[in-house]
């Protein structure tokens, strides 16, 4: 199970998250959310990071072209585009960077077939990102299959049924693991990632 902690902001969470054994860490930099970090901070985690976990760059507000060029200056390995964008969009970006996915969700009604728009993963979120708030995954009547990753209102308490139910390829966190908005819980981490491998009490 690919696991993704998401929406980091200090060096010392993306440190446990590493040390946890998570497959990917993301940074936030949208301007409207609570876990946005700026541009000194979100490269001091991904210096921190390494080679230690895919480095995903979260943005929703931006140009796909600006978005893009923001990767490159950081350096991460993978642009995560959020929500409103289209294959052009996906098209520009990929022309910045290779490694891209698509976040959506069922609220959008988007195409389900991963790589539609050229991404290598698409991720499936609940229709107001970052509120914790689980959706029905009895909605997915369509299997996504391939290289998915499920998000919303995940926690360390539900993830094991939610894998079991939607059985997706991986999965990934934010608020579930916080003690408040944009400030991570390393225990809850930590908690998160062996409920999602099955290694360690939820």
């Amino acid at each position: 199970m690919y696991v993704k902690v998401c929406g980091l902001t200090t060096v010392d969470a993306a440190l446990v998250a590493i040390d946890a054994g998570v497959d990917a860490i993301g940074v936030v930099m949208n301007r409207t959310s609570p876990r946005a970090v700026d541009l000194a901070t979100a490269r001091a985690i991904v210096a921190a990071v390494g080679d230690g976990a895919d480095t995903v760059l979260v943005v929703n507000d931006k140009t796909a072209a600006e978005a893009a060029d923001l990767a490159v200056a950081l350096g991460v390995d993978v642009l995560q585009l959020h929500g409103g964008y289209d294959a052009a969009d996906f098209a520009v970006a990929q022309t910045r960077l290779a490694r891209l996915w698509r976040a959506t969700s069922l609220a959008d009604e988007p195409d389900l077939t991963v790589g539609a728009y050229g991404e290598e993963a698409l991720l499936l979120d609940a229709a107001r990102p970052g509120s914790g708030q689980r959706w029905d995954t009895d909605a997915l009547t369509e299997q996504p299959g391939g290289r998915w990753i499920l998000a919303g209102g995940l926690n360390p308490g539900n993830v094991a049924d939610a894998i079991a139910a939607a059985r997706p390829w991986g999965v990934d966190v934010s608020s579930g693991v916080e003690s408040a908005p944009g400030v991570k819980d390393h225990a809850a981490i930590r908690a998160f990632v062996g409920a999602a491998r099955g290694t360690g009490a939820s």
